[in-house]
């Protein structure tokens, strides 16, 4: 269709002459009857057109006066006119007529017909050059469109991927924080345990010291005979017994033993720890004890008590930097089973805990102190030993007026004090016609002489051995009515000293008497009934030999 000649030639044969013309060169020539089918067929596409110039005599039809004003950029359609020979004049509306054509080539007429085929074929390839400059424009703008389509694409593929880039970079960072915190949380682990071997071996020999001293100090209250020197003796023993409850708490944060329940009066506990409670939570701090009237007694581990309570002194102190008052309170409340109940309480007018966190505040590992402050563990090992001895803890807390910790145990009845049996009797009265021999094994010389002549004092036969090699001689020599051994000991200690020993004697009666243990290995040698913790007294010392070959004979 672009390739067409139109003609418009509406008087006699012009029209059929020209076209005979231009088909001698092949061109695709069409005969228009008016202007309003010259406009059509210009819309629909032609190359040229071929007009007479009677066709704009009267004026340019308004119709191809618009095509021509709206044509795009790239057309500039050109027009062959035939014109008149002068002098005829041209009217006014037909000289602005060829003006409003534009692109024209006027031929007077009588045409030749070369001339006439050369100006057709002109305007053709004038035309195919607009058309050629079309399809550049149009390929411009396509690659146009293409390219900005794949600038949006790739801008579109660049925040895809550097949104994915901070995802990834933002889960490396969380992953990179999570494992700081991880290996921070590690690392004071493994100081807390460093500490707590360190605290353990060091309570060891002090254990030792505060036991010989311990021992002498009763020897000299009982051989005393002037009353002065027996007073001095027995104020130096009371000293030893703070430094000895001191070094028992202080084993309380390395020990690893399951839990011991005893029965505890607690009121008496908690007045026995105050002391220690003041030196812990500072001088800004202020104490209160408000204990009830009665006798509180429950069936728990003591130390383990002593330690839940020097934790959540710590944590209130803690709560308030700027200091405070800390109050410990013990009550008997009535319990929903109609047991009554031993309520412990600890109650601080700190900083207080949010709302949202008081449910997470027992959760292992959960703090809300700054990192590196805490653990995370003292509230779940104090949740944890509540738990586990058959009672509670609960937490309440208002945020900028303090927070209260409270455990509750079960009421136990107080034990009656039954009087001694013959068979725990000094000397083993039992059978008056041997006295009762026993084998004490301990490394530390002083420790060891305390300890001999202690029994000795208590009518008992005693041999001794200093280590563990020692005492498998004495042992090979004869089997002793009870073993008596320390736990910390050059060569082998006593847990394996004691699996010796009942390879030689299955049946023979020990006694553990040590100041730090590895607990569980112990309760599973001997049993905790068989643990004698250093420092002892004379007493404690025969009610448990006593004891133990009592347990021993009664099952013979």
């Amino acid at each position: 269709m672009e390739g067409r000649v139109l003609i418009l030639a509406p008087h006699g044969r012009d029209a059929q002459v020209i076209e005979s013309v231009l088909r001698r060169d092949a061109l695709q020539c069409l005969i228009c009857s008016d202007a309003a089918t010259l406009l059509s067929e210009l819309e629909a596409g032609a190359s040229t057109a071929v007009l007479t110039e009677e066709v704009l005599a009267g004026g340019l039809d308004e119709s191809l006066r618009n095509y021509l004003a709206q044509q795009p950029a790239w057309s500039d359609f050109p027009f062959v006119v035939l014109a008149t020979r002068q002098p005829v004049r041209r009217s006014a509306r037909a000289a602005l007529s060829l003006q409003e054509l534009g692109n024209l080539v006027i031929l007077e007429r009588p045409v030749n017909p070369d001339t006439l085929l050369s100006a057709a074929r002109s305007a053709f390839r004038a035309r195919a050059r607009q058309y050629a400059s079309r399809r550049h424009l149009t390929d411009i703008e396509s690659a146009k469109q293409t390219v900005e389509q794949l600038n949006a694409d790739l801008e579109s593929r660049i925040a895809a991927r550097t949104s994915d880039l901070a995802g990834a970079n933002d889960r490396l960072m969380r992953e990179i924080a999570d494992r700081e915190r991880i290996q921070s949380k590690v690392v004071q682990s493994q100081k807390l345990e460093a500490i707590g071997r360190l605290t353990g071996g060091i309570a060891h020999d002090f254990n030792n010291l505060l036991h010989a001293v311990s021992m002498n100090l009763q020897f000299i209250m009982r051989l005393a005979d002037e009353k002065r020197l027996a007073d001095y003796a027995r104020r130096a023993k009371e000293s030893v017994d703070r430094g000895a409850r001191l070094t028992a708490q202080l084993l309380s944060f390395s020990r690893a033993q399951s839990l011991l329940p005893k029965l505890h009066e607690v009121n008496t506990m908690v007045g026995n720890l105050r002391e220690l409670i003041e030196v812990s939570v500072g001088s800004k701090v202020q104490v209160h004890m408000d204990l009830c009237e009665d006798e509180a007694w429950a069936l728990f581990d003591g130390a383990q008590l002593e330690m839940a309570l020097l934790n959540m002194a710590v944590n209130s102190r803690d709560a308030m930097p700027d200091g405070g008052h800390l109050t410990i309170r013990t009550r008997l409340v009535p319990g929903n089973d109609g047991v009554r109940r031993v309520q412990i309480s600890v109650q601080d007018t700190g900083c207080g805990i949010p709302e949202a966190l008081q449910s997470k505040v027992f959760d292992p590992f959960f703090t809300t102190k700054a990192d590196g402050e805490g653990t995370g563990l003292g509230l779940s090992q104090v949740y944890g030993f509540a738990s586990q001895s058959g009672g509670s803890a609960e937490i309440h807390s208002r945020e900028g007026e303090g927070t209260t910790v409270t455990l509750q145990f079960a009421q136990a009845t107080p034990a009656v004090q039954s009087a001694p049996d013959a068979a725990a009797a000094p000397g083993g009265a039992a059978n008056p016609a041997r006295r009762t021999e026993v084998l004490v094994v301990e490394d530390d010389d002083a420790v060891r002489r305390g300890i001999t002549e202690g029994l000795r004092l208590l009518n008992y036969s005693v041999r001794e051995a200093s280590d563990g090699e020692s005492g498998l001689r004495e042992l090979q020599r004869r089997m002793p009515d009870l073993l008596m051994a320390d736990y910390l000991m050059p060569g082998m200690n006593g847990a394996e000293f004691i699996a010796a020993a009942r390879q030689l004697y299955p049946e023979i009666p020990v006694l553990m008497a040590t100041g730090y243990a590895d607990m569980a290995e112990v309760e599973r040698l001997v049993g905790v009934q068989s643990v004698l913790k250093k420092p002892f007294d004379l007493e404690t010392l025969n009610s448990a030999v006593g004891s133990e070959l009592a347990r021993w004979r009664l099952r013979a």
